[in-house]
């Protein structure tokens, strides 16, 4: 049985500037679109567009700050991510395990 896997959860990681985003966040803690935008090759409204795919992935948490909104990495949903990523990572560990398997055989002569 495959892993069950969250498509828009995948795809909102699948960006590097967002993994990058995510590192940035679980360093400092938190941020803003400015603060992160200072620290990455890209324009702050690239940030925002960015910051808004993770949140409505779930990824992030917002609470307005001033007249800015800071952003924190949502902890449970980074964990259900993680998951998700270990669970795709052994099934897939399976599969070559089985692919190795049957190589083995051929090689052998057998046949299976």
């Amino acid at each position: 049985m495959s892993p069950v896997v969250d498509d828009e959860l995948w795809s909102a990681v699948g960006d590097p500037t967002r993994r990058r985003m995510l590192d940035l966040l679980l360093t400092d803690g938190g941020g803003t679109a400015t603060t992160l935008s200072e620290r990455l090759p890209v324009t702050r409204q690239a940030v925002a567009k960015h910051l808004g795919v993770l949140h409505r992935a779930g990824l992030v948490h917002v609470t307005p700050s001033g007249r800015e909104r800071r952003y924190e990495v949502d902890a449970a949903q980074f964990a259900r991510a993680v998951a998700q990523l270990a669970a795709v990572g052994a099934a897939w560990d399976a599969r070559l395990q089985r692919v190795k398997r049957i190589a083995e055989a051929i090689q052998r002569g057998e046949r299976g």
